[in-house]
């Protein structure tokens, strides 16, 4: 079963530049997990992932990592999803807006999804 996490906003500090390094900035996430379908089954929250709990856990490691490339960022989180033993795979996209001028944004994945 394919899980979910889109749009997930983490207002963190990301970027090398020195102005980057001193304030936060939006970064957008998309987040699929490959977990075990027993929820389908069961409904119950303790057979599945439980994403208000991820969400907030991807805030705080985010904040706490204060990386400097999007690329990282999207490791991060990655490990924290497959963290989870009932997540078998993710995949992680980072997208940050505004970093460049007459770019609307940059992203960087992380990750595969068995079968896609």
């Amino acid at each position: 079963m394919l899980l979910e996490l889109n749009g997930l906003e983490v207002d963190c500090i990301i970027g090398e530049l020195p102005e980057e390094r001193v304030r936060n900035q939006r970064l957008v996430l998309d987040v699929q997990l490959d977990v075990c379908d027993d929820s389908a089954f069961s409904d119950e929250l303790a057979d599945t992932v439980d994403y208000a709990a991820l969400a907030d856990s991807i805030r705080s490691a985010l904040i706490a990592a204060e990386c400097r490339m999007i690329e990282r960022a999207a490791k991060v989180v990655h490990d924290i999803c497959i963290a989870d033993q009932k997540v078998r795979s993710a995949k992680v996209k980072v997208t940050k807006s505004g970093a460049i001028k007459h770019l609307a944004s940059a992203s960087a994945t992380y990750g595969i999804i068995a079968g896609q």
